[in-house]
This record gives C-alpha cells, sequence and structure tokens, in this order.
C-alpha cells in the first residue's frame, strides 16, 4: 500500500459508466491503488478563491508538498470523480501553474474551479509517466481529458500454434493461440495480404485440427483446395511437417514486411531448380517471384535511405488533433492507421503527439528506433532518435502521410456532415470568421461586380451567398445612371448606395460580409460609399483582386493572402467568379438590345414594343440580318415584317 505522502490513493468513480481502478501496478510507482477515500471537505474553497483560481487551505498544503519529480497527477471534484488526468516532467511545478492565474481558456477555468482534491503518483521517467497517463485515462475516462475518437475494432492476421498452422483474419485478439499481425488500419488492406499469402503459398483454409495422430487416424478427406492445387493435403499426410513449416515461414516474412529476404530466397530456389533441370517447378517458383515482385513496387514508398523507421503525421482543426501513423520495414509500410484526438482543454499539439506516439506502441507493441516527425513531442522516449526532416527521402515520407491524414480528415469530416449537416456550414462559416478578422459568422454576403466595354452599357451584379451557397433569389442586376465612361470607382460607389440605401429603407437585415470585385481602388469607392451611409463597421467589407488573390481590408495597403487550398477563399473565388458570370450574362443582353434597337431606330412604323419582341426571338443583329421576310414576318407579322426587310434589305427567300 502506498503511503500518501509519496503518491496517495486514487478515489473510486462513483459513475456507474466507469470502471473502478483496481489493483493497477507499475514497476516504476512500487506501490499498489487499490483502495478508495473520501474527499476532505475541508478542501473546498472560498468563493473568491474560486473566483480566482486559487486553490483551498489543503489544497494549497497539497501542492506545496508536491516533489520535482516525473508523476501523474489526478484532479477530483466533490463527488469523488476523477475529473482529469495529467501528466508531468516536474509535478510541483506543472500542478502549480493551474492554480496561479486566471486561464485563457474558459475550459481550463471552469475544470479549475471544480476541483476538490488532487492525488499524485510518482514514477521514474517522463516516458513512464505518459503510458500511466494513458492508462488512467482509459479506465476513468475523465471529463476533462483530451478524448481518443476511435472505437473501431481493428482486424488482426494471426498465425495459429498448431503443428500444422492456419492464417486467418480476425477481430477478436487472443481468442486462439499463435501470433498476431497488425492491427490492420482497414479491412481492405488485410485482405490484399492475405490474398498474397494464398496466392503465394499452399497453405490450408480448412478449420480443422491437424497432427500426426489425426492423420493417422484418418479423420480428415481431401478437400477441392488440393485438387486446384491452393493446399498441399496436410490433412492426409501429402506433405511433411517440416515442408508445411517452410511455407509458414514466408508467410511470417511477408507479415513482417520482410519481403525482400522472401524475393531473395525465391531467386536462390528458382536457379537450384534450374541447374537441377527441373525447369516446370523452376517456372512455377519464378511465377510466385512476379507476385511478390508486383506486391513490393505496389507497397514500398520508402528511398534507397530508409530501411525502417516509424512516421508520425500531424493535422488539426480548432476541436481536433489528427495522428497518421506508419510503420515501413525494407522501405515498405507494413503498418499504418489514423487517429483522432478529441480536444477538452485546447491541449498542444505536443503533447496529442506524444499520446499518440504511447498509444500506437501499447496498440502494436512497437520498439521505437528511428521516428519521424514534423515537430518534437513534449515526452523524451529513451533511446529513440526523432528526426524532423526538411528534404529527401524522409521528407517524402511525411508527406506521403500527411496526404493519408488529410484525406482520413476529409473522411471523417464528410460522415459528419452526413449526420448533421449544419455541423459543416458551422465549421465554415467559424473559419472564414477567423480568416476574415470578422466579429460575427458571415451568414450573409454579398459580391459585387461592374461589366462594361469601354463604358458602353455599364452594369453592375449583386451576387448573395447564405451560409456559404448561392441563394439566386436575391441575386440583383443594376443598370448604371448617373455614371458617365468608363468609371468602375464611381460605378461601384453608385450600386453600393442604391442597394443598401433601399435595404435599410424597407427595413431588411444588412449582410455580415461585402466582398467587392476589384483591388484598393474599388474598396476605396465602398469604403466612401459605406461612410456616407452611416454604415462603416456595421458591414464588413474586404476586396478580392483577380491576379493574386489578394484579400484587401479598408485602412490596411498590405493584402492578406489565405492560403490556396482554404475553404474560405474558395467561397470567395465562387462569390466572385459568380458575380462575373451574372454581370457579363446581363451585360451581353443589355448589349444586343441596345444593337437591336439601334439597327431598327427611325424605321417608320417599327416602334420599341416591335424592336423588344424582335430581339427576344432572334437574339442579336447579325441573326435578325440573316433571317428572311418570311422568318420576321411570324414574329411581327407580315406588314411590318416587309417594312423591316425593305429597311435592312433582306431578300423575302432564305439565303444560300
Amino acid at each position: 500500500m502506498c503511503d500518501e505522502s509519496i503518491g496517495g490513493y486514487l478515489p473510486k468513480n462513483t459513475d456507474e459508466s466507469t470502471n473502478d481502478l483496481q489493483s493497477l501496478s507499475s514497476p516504476t510507482m512500487g506501490c499498489e491503488i487499490d483502495d478508495a477515500i473520501e474527499v476532505d471537505t475541508r478542501s473546498v474553497r472560498s468563493r473568491d478563491d474560486l473566483i480566482n483560481n486559487r486553490p483551498g487551505a489543503v489544497l494549497r498544503q497539497k501542492i506545496l508538498s508536491l516533489p520535482e519529480s516525473p508523476g501523474v497527477y489526478l484532479y477530483i471534484d466533490k463527488h469523488g470523480k476523477v475529473i482529469y488526468v495529467g501528466k508531468a516532467k516536474r509535478l510541483k511545478r506543472r500542478v502549480s501553474s493551474y492554480f496561479n492565474r486566471i486561464h485563457d481558456s474558459a475550459k481550463t477555468n471552469v475544470l479549475v474551479r471544480n476541483i476538490a482534491d488532487l492525488r499524485f503518483i510518482v514514477v521514474s521517467t517522463e516516458e513512464d509517466a505518459l503510458h500511466l497517463e494513458n492508462a488512467m485515462i482509459k479506465e476513468y475516462k475523465p471529463r476533462y481529458n483530451i478524448l481518443l475518437k476511435d472505437d473501431k475494432s481493428y482486424p488482426w492476421i494471426v498465425v495459429t500454434s498448431e503443428p500444422y498452422p492456419r492464417i486467418f483474419m480476425t477481430r477478436n485478439k487472443g481468442e486462439i493461440g499463435g501470433k498476431y499481425y497488425g492491427p490492420y488500419s482497414n479491412v481492405q488492406s488485410a485482405k490484399v495480404v492475405m490474398d498474397l499469402i494464398r496466392e503465394l503459398l499452399p497453405i490450408r483454409s480448412c478449420r480443422h485440427f491437424i497432427d500426426a495422430d489425426s492423420i493417422r487416424r484418418g479423420k480428415t478427406r481431401i478437400c477441392l483446395d488440393y485438387h486446384i492445387k491452393k493446399c498441399e493435403a496436410p490433412c492426409v499426410g501429402y506433405v511433411s511437417e517440416s515442408d508445411y513449416a517452410r511455407h509458414i515461414v514466408q508467410a511470417r516474412q511477408i507479415l513482417n514486411g520482410e519481403t525482400r529476404l522472401l524475393i531473395g530466397y525465391l531467386r536462390d530456389e528458382m536457379g537450384r531448380l534450374s541447374d537441377e533441370w527441373r525447369f516446370e517447378e523452376a517456372q512455377a517458383v519464378k511465377e510466385r517471384l512476379a507476385i511478390v515482385e508486383k506486391f513490393n513496387a505496389k507497397s514500398s514508398i520508402g528511398g534507397n535511405s530508409v530501411d525502417e523507421a516509424d512516421v508520425f503525421a500531424y493535422d488539426e482543426t480548432p476541436e481536433s488533433g489528427y495522428i497518421h501513423f506508419m510503420h515501413l520495414r525494407h522501405g515498405a509500410v507494413v503498418q499504418s492507421m489514423s487517429l483522432e484526438y478529441r480536444r477538452r482543454l485546447a491541449e498542444p499539439k505536443e503533447e496529442i503527439l506524444s499520446m499518440a506516439i504511447g498509444e500506437i506502441r501499447q496498440r502494436f507493441e512497437r520498439e521505437y528506433t528511428e521516428v519521424i516527425v514534423p515537430f518534437m513531442p513534449d515526452v523524451e522516449f529513451e533511446g529513440v532518435k526523432f528526426v524532423i526532416p526538411q528534404r529527401g527521402d524522409r521528407k517524402k515520407l511525411l508527406d506521403v502521410g500527411m496526404k493519408n491524414l488529410h484525406q482520413f480528415m476529409t473522411d471523417r469530416e464528410k460522415q459528419a456532415e452526413m449526420l448533421d449537416p449544419e455541423r459543416g456550414v458551422k465549421r465554415l462559416m467559424e473559419r472564414m470568421k477567423a480568416d476574415f478578422r470578422l466579429s460575427v459568422e458571415p451568414r450573409h454576403i454579398e459580391c459585387f461586380d461592374n461589366s462594361n466595354i469601354q463604358g458602353t452599357n455599364p452594369v453592375s451584379s449583386c451576387v448573395v451567398f447564405k451560409n456559404g451557397r448561392p441563394s439566386k433569389r436575391d441575386y440583383r442586376h443594376f443598370n448604371i445612371k448617373t455614371v458617365e465612361g468608363p468609371n468602375d470607382f464611381a460605378s461601384m460607389k453608385e450600386v453600393l448606395h442604391r442597394r443598401y440605401t433601399r435595404m435599410m429603407a424597407e427595413g431588411e437585415s444588412l449582410p455580415k460580409l461585402v466582398v467587392v470585385d476589384g483591388g484598393k481602388g474599388q474598396l476605396s469607392a465602398a469604403v466612401e460609399a459605406f461612410e456616407e451611409m452611416g454604415i462603416r463597421g456595421v458591414v464588413a467589407l474586404v476586396g478580392i483582386a483577380k491576379r493574386l488573390e489578394e484579400i484587401y481590408f479598408p485602412g490596411d495597403s498590405l493584402p492578406l493572402y489565405i492560403d490556396k487550398k482554404s475553404e474560405s477563399l474558395r467561397v470567395i473565388q465562387a462569390l466572385r467568379d459568380e458575380a462575373h458570370r451574372f454581370g457579363i450574362t446581363h451585360h451581353r443582353n443589355r448589349r444586343s438590345k441596345s444593337q437591336v434597337v439601334g439597327a431598327l431606330d427611325g424605321i417608320k412604323g417599327i416602334g420599341e414594343r416591335t424592336s423588344q419582341a424582335l430581339l427576344r426571338h432572334f437574339k442579336s443583329v447579325k441573326r435578325l440580318r440573316e433571317a428572311t421576310e418570311e422568318e420576321i414576318a411570324s414574329v411581327v407579322g407580315v406588314a411590318k415584317a416587309r417594312i423591316i426587310a425593305e429597311a435592312l434589305g433582306i431578300s423575302g427567300s432564305a439565303k444560300d
């Protein structure tokens, strides 16, 4: 039993959904944890202490007595439940940091206010603290701890410990004696390995227990696999136990990723059979060799400089940290897995990476030597060399891991959005709010674009996006009324005035973000319009320049460059492109209309209504001139068609 001055006792968790931690021991702890205690009511803090994140008298005394040693600490609430488990290189310094200030994270402040007691366990190294923390988090499932979002049962491949071993896939590790390989991150990758083994080696697929006694008594019969040359029939003694064992050795080499050794063996075997003039058997070995080489080519991603390594790629969102792990042996990926850690207290990426390294070690029973990482973890692992590559083969491996990780994150997000469509919108809005320095989510965005050709028929378009998607019923066209000539700045000012003066007069809600297509000039004109209307600072305003996709803010001479892969930039680009398309379409229609009206202007007996009808039908002056008198008559009648034909020099028959 531990003395409380050394490590203290762990209270039993009163939550029925959480199991008690019983007799959890570690060689580095030097004691067992098997008793519960009541939370000392004297540790309850005053209201002033709670507000300022100060410990009570009992807590203060315990913190002062903490050692400057590696260990694990547990925070306990007034009900005796473990609400947080943490590790520390120096227990006293780490625990004290919670109680000496008001934290930036609101969740951390809530955690501190709920702490009624604490317990700690001293260990020998940081690595031991990491492993113990991992075990306790799994046992207690504390409310404020980072959560591993991984409820899958991954497949394993087992080689049984029988006289004539079987090889098959299972999700229940340890249900049968043998050597387990995996786990595999998905069923398909495990099936690929199993298919290779079955295609390459004549290993039995039946479920019978076979030994010398069962063969002697003839308890089994030859099955179809023998006749199609997929098995050598060990059940009836057609292959010796030693010969069958050689097939198992080759299968283990495949499962261990040692395909290069297998390739070397098969090449030697093929040469030996050829030298003995056993050409048919040599041909069979050659075919097996081709299968292995093909498999090896598909699975190999490491260069000549990387023979064996473990790769951890990392990326994150505000809510979660994501890890992709790959283990390479002889340049080929033999194990891989992606994990999601749900943040509870804004845990740093270094801590998440350390937890993932410890988790993978436990799951895969890994012994690390060289570990490729994007940054250093916050825990030192004895005998492990961490590499942060900047170029070369190791950097390429890290890039492959990042590619797989991004695919994993995309799949997770798609699954979540299928269950909750609003989730994707919320995430996008939060991202845009951060990227564009907004005080509110831009649920309603409007974009303006001007269109003219040498100042003729100037128009402007307004497109509206709501919740990141086009709201086409809210699109608007504007014909420029007060501006003469090609003046984009004045046109932009006029349109914004007309748009938002009317919206305010009619009591409509203004957008949260307005985007103008153009650089500093268009943005300055928009700022003037907003100031005159009194809405600058009420509605956010940005400009987007086409050349480098630069985002300009009012009063800031330096543009913002958003990541080209960012969803925020994609939405703004879609807005800009849609505004351009919508404006160009309207401009072309208006130009065609003016051309038709101009061509018919002055013809006696042809008024505006007739011109409009011809415009709707023929679309342009060119098509009108190419039409026959009969075709025009079908639109406006025989009498007006004759007048138009004479004026435009159109014959009564179709042109050849």
